[in-house]
């Protein structure tokens, strides 16, 4: 039996503490997000991750640098447990497609890059992806890029030309008729 979707998120205890909607406006302009239900997200995400490295303090070293590594090719500036323990929402943030697109001069804005994602205008290793959320690793920060398809004049196929010169033929051969018809008219009067 499949299991049940869960929310990857939790809404804050205080749902109008002042000094948290203000940090969370900044962070949703500073990144161009949808809602602040990303930003919860990304805590969520960040929590895991501390969660994780807590447990980790008494583990073995060869643990906490397997730990480690796959922080690093995530794309966290991380050296020790420590600087795990210190993540926080925005370094979550910083890795986001949409971010990381708006990073890389793609889009003027980053509301501009969230489009460009959701408009299926962005290549990440050569493939399509349209979810702005997306956390992309430093091996695949490189071939981040766009695949605008401009609107271009389309070349005539050959048909349509002889269709063309078929009617500018008869066109012309309407003009000369009516032309030989008024000088029929002329004469006769």
């Amino acid at each position: 039996m499949p299991r049940r979707k869960q929310k990857k998120y939790s809404r804050p205890r205080k749902p109008f503490d002042k000094i948290r909607i203000g940090e969370e406006n900044v962070l949703k302009e500073k990144y161009g997000l949808k809602s602040k239900r990303e930003i919860w997200k990304a805590d969520s995400a960040i929590a895991r991750i501390r969660n994780l490295a807590k447990k980790l303090i008494t583990k073995s070293d060869e643990e906490k640098k397997i730990f480690i590594e796959r922080l690093q090719k995530i794309g966290f500036n991380v050296e020790k447990i420590a600087d795990a323990l210190a993540l926080d929402k925005e370094d979550w943030l910083k890795r986001r497609l949409q971010t990381i697109v708006f990073m890389k001069k793609l889009a003027n804005t980053p509301k501009q890059a969230r489009q460009f994602v959701a408009h299926k205008h962005v290549l990440v290793n050569d493939r399509t992806v349209n979810i702005p959320s997306y956390q992309v690793s430093l091996g695949e920060e490189p071939s981040v890029k766009l695949n605008l398809v401009l609107k271009k004049e389309t070349k005539k196929s050959k048909i349509e030309e002889i269709k063309e010169q078929v009617l500018e033929k008869d066109t012309q051969t309407v003009q000369t008729e009516n032309k030989l018809q008024e000088k029929t008219i002329e004469i006769a009067n």
